[in-house]
């Protein structure tokens, strides 16, 4: 399995009690379908993808606290404390049209409305309800952060890898001007 091709469903934030188990922080729309005795996610450990089984569940506050498999000691889980959960694309369910995961907008090209070139969707942060893509500026690692939000995000086309974005006045030249601030200020005199 390619661990880069994989989709995160959640990454594990700590450990909860004694006993093993974890919080985990959801990165999916479906957390009941996800995370439920029985399932299997995987996490990448030095290099090696390492299926987890769910053993016990149980949702607090919003969030899952899991138990798996095999991870019976706090030490256990404190080994885990933010690793990434992923599953294979083909265990994900199918999504109605219009719809996307969010591992479909990496390598996107994100475009203005009038056409002009923004950059290529490197990752999406944050929660579902309050995403943004991490939008690849130049080859020199500069970064536009824009909102995943409908009024700014106005077509998305995972098909053909395209996102059209008319977003508010200023904000892809906020984002440019603390890229070249930052890399100014951290370039080193001569």
């Amino acid at each position: 399995m390619n661990w880069d091709d994989m989709a995160v469903v959640g990454r594990i934030a700590r450990p909860h009690g004694i006993r093993g188990q974890v919080i985990v922080n959801v990165e999916t729309d479906f957390p009941a379908q996800r995370f439920r005795p029985g399932a299997e996610l995987f996490v990448d450990r030095r290099g090696a993808v390492e299926p987890l089984t769910l053993t016990t569940v149980r949702f607090h506050q919003g969030r899952p606290i899991v138990g798996f498999a095999g991870v019976e000691r706090i030490e256990d889980a404190q080994a885990l404390a933010g690793l990434d959960l992923r599953v294979p694309p083909e265990r994900l369910a199918q999504l109605p049209s219009g719809m996307f995961y969010r591992h479909d907008l990496v390598g996107c090209r994100v475009e203005t409305a009038a056409g002009g070139f923004v950059g290529i969707v490197k990752r999406v942060e944050g929660p579902p309800s309050i995403s943004r893509l991490v939008v690849a500026e130049d080859e020199n690692g500069g970064e536009i952060l824009i909102p995943l939000v409908a009024p700014i995000c106005v077509e998305v086309d995972v098909v053909a890898k395209r996102i059209v974005v008319d977003p508010p006045d200023g904000l892809l030249e906020l984002n440019a001007s603390l890229n070249h601030k930052g890399r100014k200020e951290n370039t080193p005199e001569r």
